[in-house]
């Protein structure tokens, strides 16, 4: 284990308070709770003493009816406390977790994409989800719990000290030989804890990647693969599992016996006491009351400090994607970028050190024209879209529109002015009209929609399904076909009418029938537009008003089709051979 992830184990409970009072709501409201709680504690260490004073004051035909009484409002007291600020407490711990998932989900929605490129979905899902959950459980239930549990122990023990401090002493000699015998069991099982936690959250995340992909799973033969991968990751959660049960097996008997134990020398020196009279029954019936009133509480601290040390790793996670730095959508200026020219002027971008993805990129478009990117697969031609779209900062260079570095626009307004298309467009669970209209701040009419999809060539296919505009297209698009798919995406940017269009191999990997309806498609949405298209079909790009040859990470060539055909080899061997 590095010092990194020693110092994230270690991470003080301070922090963890820290992380709950900047998401709670009225604190006052959990105050009051566990006043509440503590009210019900301190009535549960008079009910001892009452009940001893009862035995000592009846008789088996005269019950002492004042104790009666007082007793019967003790424990409805009790009830009713406990129950309010139980409540209250729960209450409190849900919408605390309420906001801190609330909180963490938008700052996911708001990290860079270089994020999600390093992290699994699944494992971001699992700070959501299940590191939120222990916490609530800590705040809702154990916390409460463990300081009414703390105010008994004191209040027990004080008055068991006054009541008769020989058989106190007895009784808290015992104490440490519990804590003795549980303490190294403990610390097994906090371990077990992290690496039964840690080995979910693994999990978590390949089933939420590999269910995703369920159809790219078929179709490669990787059930297998994925069979034994999974029985891999949930055998070692068995694994941790079952050494968690042999450990808290053993210390459940464990505590129970050095409990019992200590009360059967409690209950039989205080029997002689009681024959010598040096000790009143009720005095030991009270007695052994408040032993059990110290026994539950110790009992419970064991779960709390185990739990304590989970929450504290989820903390330690939860904090980890909070420090992250999210884009900055409130910054920048309101710029229209209409009829304003596109520049990238010497850009150079890795995404790691090891290897230089773009080098000196100088590219130009000229509003409303039409620029072709072409060259190998892998040499860089996504990722300046990726550039464009401002989901990565470059290295070096600039990249202008007008007079503006694209950086000093909002961010929020600089996508709402850009339209994407991309091979494989996402569609998202859901219905038709929902994925035309998704990220759209105002109300779309139905007219406008079907609109839209008629300039797509898509409103023929939509109309014969029997909802329409409400049917259900199911995740990632699946009932969709390909063609459908990419012409829903182009009516979805249809309405966005957007200034910049990006067209990243939007007509790959279709039939010549789709291609054909898409290729028209793109040619309405190109209209009086910035167009960037990258491509290899050379249909798509042999009209541009200017097309650069990218490979490797440089552009070796620029100019019109014809240029290019005389003047670069590589572009005449991707002609002949009809690659583009």
């Amino acid at each position: 284990m590095n010092k990194e992830e020693h110092n994230k184990e270690k991470i003080p409970f301070s922090s963890f308070l820290k992380l709950i009072f900047k998401v709670s709501p009225n604190k006052f409201i959990f105050i009051g709770g566990l006043l509440l709680s503590l009210v019900q504690a301190t009535t549960s260490i008079l009910i001892p003493k009452f009940t001893g004073n009862l035995i000592d004051t009846s008789h088996l035909n005269n019950l002492n009816k004042n104790i009666i009484i007082i007793l019967a409002i003790t424990f409805l007291a009790q009830l009713i406390f406990g129950a309010l600020g139980n409540f209250i407490i729960r209450c409190f711990g849900e919408r605390t977790v309420a906001n801190l998932r609330i909180k963490i989900w938008n700052h996911l929605l708001l990290l860079p994409v270089s994020y999600f490129d390093n992290t699994k979905s699944g494992d971001s899902a699992s700070r959501l989800t299940n590191d939120t959950s222990l916490i609530k459980e800590l705040i809702s239930e154990q916390f409460p719990n463990f300081i009414s549990g703390i105010i008994t122990l004191i209040g027990s023990v004080v008055i068991l000290f006054i009541t008769d401090w020989k058989m106190s002493t007895i009784m808290l000699i015992g104490v440490p030989l519990v804590i003795l015998i549980i303490a190294p069991i403990m610390v097994r099982l906090v371990k077990l804890g992290k690496q039964t936690q840690k080995a979910t959250a693994e999990l978590n995340g390949e089933a939420s990647e590999k269910l995703a992909e369920i159809r790219l799973m078929k179709f490669s033969n990787g059930i297998n693969y994925e069979r034994n991968l999974g029985k891999k990751i949930i055998n070692n959660i068995y694994k941790f599992g079952v050494k968690d049960a042999k450990f808290g097996s053993i210390m459940g008997p464990l505590m129970t016996s050095t409990m019992m134990i200590i009360f059967v020398v409690i209950l039989g020196y205080g029997a002689i006491r009681v024959q010598h009279g040096t000790l009143s029954s009720g005095q030991l019936v009270s007695f052994l009351l408040y032993l059990f009133n110290i026994i539950v509480p110790v009992a419970s601290f064991a779960g709390f400090f185990s739990l304590l040390a989970k929450v504290n790793g989820s903390t330690a996670r939860i904090q980890e994607i909070l420090a992250l730095e999210p884009e900055d959508f409130n910054k920048g200026k309101i710029i229209d970028i209409a009829n304003k020219e596109l520049s990238l002027n010497d850009v150079n971008f890795s995404y790691n050190k090891k290897k230089q993805t773009l080098k000196d990129i100088n590219i130009k478009a000229k509003p409303n024209s039409i620029i072709a990117f072409v060259g190998p697969s892998g040499g860089g031609k996504s990722t300046i879209f990726s550039l464009i779209e401002r989901f990565y900062d470059i290295n070096q260079g600039s990249i202008t529109i007008g007079d503006y570095d694209i950086n000093e626009i909002n961010l929020d307004y600089w996508r709402q002015q850009i339209g994407y298309v991309s091979q494989e467009n996402a569609i998202l669970a859901g219905s038709i009209r929902e994925n035309m209209t998704y990220g759209l701040d105002e109300n779309v009419s139905d007219d406008k929609i079907w609109e839209c999809l008629r300039l797509a060539y898509a409103d023929n296919f939509v109309r014969e399904f029997p909802q329409q505009l409400d049917t259900e297209v199911g995740e990632r698009g699946v009932k969709l076909s390909g063609g459908q798919k990419q012409r829903i995406a182009i009516a979805r940017a249809f309405l966005r009418d957007p200034q910049l269009l990006l067209l990243d191999e939007a007509t790959a990997n279709l039939d010549a029938q789709s291609e054909n309806m898409v290729q028209e498609a793109l040619k309405n949405l190109m209209k009086n537009r910035t167009t960037i298209v990258a491509a290899h079909r050379l249909a798509t790009i042999s009209d541009a008003d200017n097309i650069y040859f990218i490979e490797k990470g440089k552009i070796t060539g620029s100019g019109k089709h014809e240029e290019l055909l005389k003047s670069h080899k590589l572009y005449q061997k991707f002609v002949k051979e009809q690659i583009i």
